[in-house]
């Protein structure tokens, strides 16, 4: 049994403290709460009609889980309490713990060593509620009804969760949990507890950071064996905590970049609001993963025909178009005045008639299919909606015949009118508040579908960002050369004996100045040289000292594309793989795409046909196309290079030339662990 199975569907609770506690006891017996309520207080006779004991000491048993609500002095004397009568879990209301800094990260500390092994939620949390018994440790209102299987909630922010209980959506949420400052029970071992528990049907996150990545990972394989949809709104991103000064990668990816790749390889689906997290877990929690992107959508308006092809555009999503056989079907059912098409814009010459509109959405959607949308937007409140009733009828009949999947769609969010959502509900179907919010679910439903198990992760330790050491091309170019990544071949001089030295290199050169960053930015690379008086003026530009040092290699000219390779250290999440069109203008394009290591070929493949530039390396206006072995060979090589150097934090190789034949890494940089 899960160290949370109390927790999560307690028959006993205890609540401790004043008016927080007596609320929790309001919203317990809201909820039809049918186990044991046990107030404790130290002079007052009774909390919410409940008699109350002065003591933890006192307690009549040991209860499932408890709401600790004093202040948070108290509050490690009451959870050192409820350990030793053994409380399966304690919730912790108070804050000024270890979110404040100083005494407080004492205190968090006091606390878990208090708690031994009893689990605990927060401090600084709102509380839990399990609606599957109606078992509410929660200091405030709450909006969730009794339900037998739903999905689960776990968010850092209580409010965010209180808003969550409160919206009105047709779906069932079988509990919501807050961890506030993890101190111990963190947002991972949440994950495991519900992924184990069969009232749970879905699993919607809202996260700041994850603190164990490995069991993050490995609970969301657990998920998607046991075909449990976790999706994730995750907040506070961004790339300035993971710049390395001397990297163009960093100023493109970083802490958002890795947790979106994260979440992508383990099945997690990341979504960008609160109404996109909402809306994506009701059609999962419906539909589940459809089999796949073919999608038809009616409507009795061309323009909302023509909102849902545009808002489509972008999304990886297909309304394919209907074959001779199947439009002929269709047509026979429509006035001679409609075009067929996939958006389709029945019109209205079969309003109203549930004949004849079941008849036409049964023939559209009797074919190759994966999802059925019908944008229908009701009268308000007060107008007549007999003419509207039909049309929904009509289609939860045809999704019945077909065995088609339905999702209703109101344009507008005030056009679905709750009775609306409840009939769609009864029928089978679900129903969502506009149409871009139902493309994205759909969308969202169809990735979770084709979902695949990948290997696991390369484990990444967290590095001092004050003590890191540059390695410049020649370094870093030995990292490539032991790793097996094919570069240039040249050598390191003085400055002064370049002009010599290049009569020892067949054909043109280049000259770069060793040990700086943005060399091209700098002035210090000069490519394509021939013969002395070229190399020399290219030396005077540079304005070096005699004894400044210089790399002289050979100059390769039939590069088909010049690509950005880095790997780089991402910790908590782990090595980041970032591809992209490199050279001097790779971060005004940003043509970038990642991965996290281990990556096979087919994945790099996918990844590079996924760049816009593809286009370049397969040939472009007649040039020749790129050898994708070689340059696959290539990226893998570097990416190999995290096993040889533990102390490494980064590598970028930029440009590395995809060539006709082979591949060839002509720059490097390289940051280490001094």
């Amino acid at each position: 049994m899960h160290r949370l199975a109390r927790l999560l569907a307690p028959t006993s609770i205890a609540v401790v403290g004043g008016r927080p506690a007596e609320l929790a006891i309001q919203q317990c017996l809201a909820l039809g709460f049918e186990g044991e309520l046990w107030p404790v207080h130290p002079t007052r006779s009774e909390l919410a009609g409940h008699a109350t004991v002065p003591s933890i000491a006192e307690l009549p048993g040991s209860p499932d889980a408890a709401l600790v609500a004093v202040n948070r002095h108290e509050t490690i004397e009451v959870v050192a309490a409820l350990a030793a009568v053994g409380a399966g879990a304690a919730v912790c209301y108070a804050s000024g713990f270890a979110e404040v800094g100083g005494v407080g990260i004492d205190l968090q500390t006091d606390l878990v060593a208090a708690a031994g092994s009893m689990p605990v939620l927060g401090p600084n949390c709102y509380g839990t509620v399990a609606a599957t018994v109606g078992a509410a440790l929660w200091p405030d209102q709450q909006g969730l009804r009794r339900c037998r299987r739903g999905v689960a909630f776990v968010t850092q922010s209580g409010n965010i969760a209180l808003n969550l209980t409160m919206q009105s959506r047709r779906m069932p949420i079988s509990h919501v949990l807050t961890v506030g400052n993890q101190a111990d029970v963190g947002i991972e071992e949440c994950i495991e507890a519900l992924v184990g528990d069969p009232s749970v049907s879905a699993i919607g996150l809202h996260m700041e950071a994850l603190g164990d990545v490995p069991r993050f990972e490995a609970v969301c394989r657990r998920a998607s064996e046991a075909d449990v949809p976790v999706v994730v709104l995750k907040t506070g991103s961004s790339t300035l905590g993971a710049r390395i000064a001397v990297s163009h990668t960093s100023s493109m990816v970083g802490d958002a970049t890795a947790y979106r790749v994260l979440f992508e390889r383990l099945g997690v689906r990341q979504v960008e609001s609160i109404p996109e997290l909402l809306d994506t877990l009701a059609v999962l929690d419906r539909l589940g993963g459809i089999p796949g992107r073919r999608l038809v959508s009616m409507s009795c308006s061309g323009g909302e025909a023509s909102v849902v092809a545009d808002r489509a555009e972008s999304l990886d999503l297909d309304f394919p178009a209907f074959d001779e056989g199947h439009g002929a079907r269709i047509a026979g059912t429509l006035s001679e005045l409609v075009s067929v098409s996939n958006p389709l814009d029945y019109h209205t010459f079969i309003w109203g008639d549930p004949g004849r509109l079941r008849a036409t959405f049964t023939a559209v959607m009797d074919g190759p299919l994966d999802a059925a949308m019908l944008v229908l937007d009701f009268p308000s409140a007060g107008l007549d909606d007999s003419g509207w009733w039909p049309t929904l009828g009509a289609f939860a009949e045809a999704c019945r015949d077909t065995g088609v999947p339905g999702v209703v769609v109101a344009s507008m969010a005030e056009n679905l009118p709750p009775e609306v959502e409840a009939a769609t509900d009864e029928a089978g179907m679900v129903a969502i508040r506009g149409i871009g919010e139902a493309l994205r679910a759909l969308e969202a439903s169809a990735w979770w579908g084709s979902r695949r198990t990948r290997s696991p992760l390369l484990a990444v330790a967290p590095f001092d960002r004050d003590g890191l050491r540059t390695l410049y091309e020649v370094e870093a170019g030995g990292l490539l050369e032991a790793a097996g990544v094919p570069v240039p071949r040249g050598f390191v001089v003085p400055a002064v004996d370049a002009v010599a030295a290049c009569g020892s290199l067949a054909g043109r050169v280049v000259v770069k100045a060793i040990g700086t960053a943005h060399k091209t930015e700098a002035g210090r690379v000069a490519v394509g040289l021939a013969g002395a008086s070229e190399v020399g003026a290219a030396l005077d530009a540079m304005d070096l000292a005699d004894d400044a040092e210089v790399l002289v290699e050979d100059f390769v000219d039939d590069a088909v594309v010049e690509l950005l390779v880095s790997i780089r250290r991402e910790p908590p999440v782990g090595w980041l793989l970032t591809l992209g069109i490199g050279g001097t203008l790779v971060e005004l394009l940003g043509d970038t795409t990642s991965l996290l290591l281990p990556v096979d070929a087919a994945e790099v493949i996918v990844a590079l046909r996924s760049l816009a530039g593809w286009p370049l390396i397969e040939g472009h206006r007649g040039k020749p196309p790129a050898d994708l072995d070689a340059l696959v060979a290539t990226i893998l090589g570097i990416a190999g290079v995290v096993e040889m150097r533990p102390d490494l934090v980064e590598l970028e190789c930029n440009p590395v030339l995809a060539r006709p034949v082979g591949a060839i890494t002509v720059d490097a940089l390289a940051t280490v662990v001094d």
